[in-house]
């Protein structure tokens, strides 16, 4: 079953742009990726889908029920890490996850304890007295406590420091091994390329690539590194496909799109002592479908 399904989904805010014309869907059960920069669109789109805001046009389905229409049926099936995150500050830790489990009339369970020790939680401390991490930590089990089908992360990781990163990501894993949707939204592209099986990469509001993360990294670039096998002068590749080019001590470095029995035949030619091939990462092709036609990156 499709989990995310949408049509032309536009947001306008008046004259000003939020996200235009997303097309894609979100398979049940797996752990989908959406990166882009800040106002790329990205938290806007997810409003959308929580109806915290409503398309200009277009439309979108969550296991088949209509964002507007159907948005009651949808809260009942999804749980959501906001960016920032905001409770009741008089209120402990304790009270506020118990308040929660009473809307979604579902008991404190081994579930809810595991999660706590996990993440180490103190449900004693008021909520205005924690750091911003450990809000986050609040907000990650408060958003499970009811096993969603469909989990919506947005920038879920800012504020948890290392070890509880780790433990978070191992908790989104074990989820998905159990059947939750995961629809993972960051610009942090090392933890969309650890958890990710597909993404769609957003500019300008719109959307600018999809495919899975092997496919994105293996078949379209590749990362070169030339070592010189002396002392030479700056040296060009004639090659078309070379991208992102930097000149280093002893040899030079790029981004490579093309023919590589062509790439491999012009290198052939040159003074070259060693040579690496490799998949990119994530980053890399990222910033390569970030780049203007001057070749200039997006702020």
């Amino acid at each position: 079953m499709t989990a995310i399904s949408t049509q032309s989904l536009t947001k306008y805010y008046g004259k000003s742009r939020g996200v235009i014309d997303l097309n894609f869907n979100v398979e049940e059960g797996e752990t989908y990726g959406f990166i882009g920069p800040n106002g790329a669109g990205k938290s806007t789109t997810i409003r959308l889908f929580l109806s915290l805001l409503f398309p200009t046009s277009g439309k979108a389905q969550i296991f088949g029920l209509d964002i507007v229409r159907e948005d009651k049926k949808i809260k009942q099936m999804v749980g959501f890490v906001p960016s920032e995150v905001n409770y009741y500050n008089y209120m402990t830790v304790k009270e506020i996850l118990e308040y929660s489990a009473r809307f979604y009339k579902v008991p404190l369970n081994g579930h809810f304890k595991n999660l706590v020790e996990m993440l180490e939680i103190d449900l004693h401390k008021k909520f205005e007295e924690l750091s911003m991490g450990n809000k986050k930590k609040v907000a990650v089990v408060q958003a499970l406590l009811h096993q969603p089908r469909l989990l919506i992360l947005d920038e879920p990781t800012s504020g948890l420091d290392p070890l509880m990163q780790s433990r978070f990501f191992q908790i989104i894993s074990d989820e998905n091994k159990k059947g939750t949707t995961v629809f993972f939204s960051s610009h942090i592209l090392s933890e969309v390329e650890k958890l990710c099986h597909r993404v769609a990469i957003i500019k300008e509001g719109k959307i600018i690539r999809e495919d899975n993360i092997a496919h994105l990294k293996s078949t379209q670039l590749s990362r070169v590194t030339l070592h010189w096998s002396g002392a030479v002068k700056r040296i060009s590749v004639p090659t078309p496909g070379v991208l992102d080019k930097h000149d280093t001590m002893d040899g030079m470095t790029f981004l490579f799109e093309g023919d590589p029995r062509q790439l491999l035949h012009d290198l052939s030619e040159l003074p070259i002592g060693r040579i690496s091939i490799e998949e990119p990462d994530l980053e890399e092709v990222f910033m390569h479908y970030y780049e203007d036609k001057n070749g200039e990156g997006q702020s």
